[in-house]
């Protein structure tokens, strides 16, 4: 195997030894290997984290390994094992605000926040999210504002915002009990957090972004095994535990990216007369194919749509609207 990359890193231990490490990238045939040895006194083992065809999906799998091992204290003896950015430069005031708020949670306002924020989004039927984030909620219960001027200093918050829901929120930290952290302006949190604390909270962040990247490339990699099978949309949900919903915008996923999932939309429309299927196809060439609500409500009345369910209906649009945009781009292309 020849191995093309090979970096030291250190992680300093009560000040005893330093435990030392090594990630490694080698290729032999087009197969890529990566892994991690890790020498602790005199026992050394060695980790494999990638065996495969795929470039960008050991990027992938090194990105969020190695963020593990950094957040965990270990540092590269040279630097440049990071590719872009670590994050931890620049120490921005948001990202100080959000890494005290996580190191020192008022978990009793964070509730009550939270209970608010279900009975608001009922209230004005919105999305829980659309009314404020978990990491704004954070931010409010642990600083705590009582002015219009100290909520509107969280990041996060703008002056719709503020104007929105700032009393509500002032008004439950007014009569929160105990004592504020500390006063506004929040200068004095960059001085609370030690430099290696604050970098192993940044590398704990980006391991969760890198982890929810794996898994969507671990899901998408299963989704296509699955379509090499043969298999239809119930058994791709068995095997990925993916919602039918989900998977279809999976599907519409790989078919932007060039994957043709016809296979699977064939055996979902078996049912279906080839009249109706003309008849949605025929619906997206005069409606357009980018809402798909004006082109239910032009083929179905309220009594079908009852009878046959709105998912269902919504779905079979979204398979054959997948169809009706790959021969539209293939006719581009010809042209």
């Amino acid at each position: 195997m020849r191995i093309i990359f090979l970096n030291s890193l250190e992680k300093q231990q009560n000040g005893t030894m330093p435990h030392n490490a090594q990630v490694w990238i080698g290729e032999e045939e087009g197969i890529w290997r990566m892994g991690w040895n890790e020498t602790i006194a005199d026992s050394s083992t060695e980790t494999i984290w990638y065996e495969g065809a795929s470039w960008s999906e050991m990027l992938h799998v090194y990105r969020h390994q190695l963020v593990i091992r950094l957040s965990e204290g270990y540092r590269p003896v040279l630097e440049g094992i990071w590719d872009g950015q670590d994050g931890y430069q620049g120490r921005g005031v948001a990202q100080k605000l959000l890494c005290y708020s996580d190191l020192h949670p008022n978990e009793a306002l964070y509730s009550e926040l939270s209970l608010w924020r279900r009975k608001k989004a009922a209230e004005l039927r919105k999305p829980p999210y659309m009314i404020a984030s978990n990491r704004l909620l954070k931010l409010i219960s642990v600083f705590r504002p009582l002015t219009n001027e100290e909520l509107m200093q969280l990041p996060g918050v703008g002056a719709a915002k503020a104007a929105e829901y700032g009393q509500e929120w002032i008004a439950m930290m007014a009569s929160a009990a105990g004592e504020r952290p500390g006063h506004f302006p929040l200068d004095w949190v960059d001085r609370q957090i030690d430099d290696e604390v604050y970098r192993a909270w940044v590398y704990k962040q980006k391991e969760a972004k890198f982890r929810m990247e794996t898994e969507r490339i671990a899901v998408r990699r299963k989704i296509m095994d699955e379509a090499v099978r043969g298999s239809n949309l119930e058994g791709i949900c068995t095997a990925t535990g993916l919602q039918r919903r989900e998977l279809v915008e999976w599907l519409e996923v790989l078919e932007k990216d060039g994957y043709s999932m016809d296979e699977i939309i064939g055996k979902e429309l078996e049912g279906m007369a080839v009249e109706d299927i003309q008849a949605v196809w025929d619906t997206f060439e005069e409606l357009g194919d980018q809402l798909l609500k004006p082109v239910l409500q032009r083929l179905y009345t309220a009594e079908a749509i009852e009878a046959a369910g709105q998912e269902t209906l919504y779905e079979r649009l979204r398979l054959i609207r997948m169809r009706f945009r790959r021969e539209r781009s293939y006719n581009r292309k010809a042209v």
